[in-house]
């Protein structure tokens, strides 16, 4: 079967074309949010809704359907490949993702396996091929998280505030810490290859907490992997975004890796971003708790970044974090129409 014509004004403006209008998706816009989602979870585990593909495949679609976002991501957890390589983790409601036999040594480092997409997780794959060969009309974009943050996740044990195990080990274990961010290089890289042969059309990296690190530390422990991710998947010709939050001070970082899109949380105005010498695309960055505010006052802000994206093109429009669930599904609706609206009008002007 053929795949489906798409809308490809996302994939335009991530490459740097000029589109008809600003692009927009939502980071976390399947899920929490949505009434129909929670009627789901009634029944089934995140666990349970990844591993069928028809059902998260329609998790995955709905935002689609309802927002009429530019975009769809892939619904699943940035800890799917982990198991794979022997990492024993388990997503628990109200807390995330808890990890019984944490990293402590370069000889656990060692004991962790290697993935093979097609084996361990088909059901990603699946959902990915009945996605983009049967249901969407917009590119989807495939994730992995960047070794940093799968690395926190490992050391901690689970979620973190101040990442302080980790940031020890990094320091204290450096020959283990460059073998654990190579073993998690290698995963993701195998990880996203496979999403993409399986139709993935864009891939986002989180690396959620990177933040946490200066820019020197990021620059001698990060980087170098990050290149390396970047290199290896540059050769697949889809579009590369990047993300984290709290790490404005690394955007420049980011944007000297090989990749297509920096993607900015609400902390770095795309204007000031622009004047630090950034000139790929950027992504972003509407904070999203003024979803919760009055419509006068998010079709404010949102205008206000419209602005300052289109100032020089190659934008697309994002929050700078995930959607809540306490966000009113009506909202991000009215917001994709005013985005895709004023843009339109903005750019038949000029």
């Amino acid at each position: 079967m053929s795949e489906r014509k798409i809308n490809d004004t996302f994939l335009k403006a991530c490459r740097g074309e000029e589109t008809d209008y600003v692009p927009v998706w939502y980071m976390r816009q399947a899920g929490r949010s949505q009434p129909e989602y929670r009627a789901i979870k009634e029944k089934y585990s995140l666990f349970e809704i990844t591993h069928q593909p028809e059902l998260c495949a329609y998790v995955t679609r709905l935002p689609v359907e309802q927002y009429g976002v530019d975009a769809a991501i892939l619904y699943k957890d940035i800890m799917t490949p982990l198991p794979a390589i022997g990492v024993d983790v388990e997503i628990k409601s109200g807390i995330g993702p808890v990890i019984d036999n944490p990293i402590r040594s370069l000889a656990d480092v060692e004991k962790l396996g290697e993935i093979d997409p097609e084996q361990d997780v088909p059901y990603v794959l699946d959902t990915i091929k009945l996605l983009t060969k049967e249901q969407l009309n917009v590119p989807l974009i495939g994730f992995t998280g960047a070794p940093f943050t799968l690395a926190s996740y490992m050391i901690e044990g689970g979620p973190s505030r101040n990442y302080n195990k980790t940031k020890a080990f990094m320091y204290s274990e450096p020959k283990a810490w460059f073998k654990l961010m190579d073993k998690l290089a290698e995963t993701s890289i195998a990880y996203v290859k496979a999403q993409i042969r399986a139709g993935a059309k864009a891939i986002q990296i989180f690396d959620s907490w990177v933040g946490a690190l200066n820019v020197a530390d990021y620059r001698y422990y990060i980087k170098p992997v990050m290149e390396k991710i970047f290199t290896e998947l540059k050769t697949e010709k889809v579009p590369l975004i990047m993300f984290g939050v709290g790490a404005s001070h690394l955007a420049k970082e980011w944007h000297d890796l090989p990749l297509d899109v920096v993607g900015l949380d609400w902390r770095l105005p795309i204007q000031e971003a622009r004047s630090q010498g950034l000139t790929k695309t950027l992504q972003g960055n509407l904070d999203p708790a003024i979803l919760l505010s009055s419509w006068e006052v998010i079709e404010e802000r949102a205008r206000e970044i419209l602005n300052q994206g289109m100032d020089q093109g190659g934008y697309i429009f994002n929050l700078g974090h995930g959607v809540f669930p306490e966000v009113n599904p009506e909202t991000l609706k009215k917001l994709t129409s005013f985005v895709h609206e004023y843009s339109s009008n903005a750019k038949v002007k000029a």
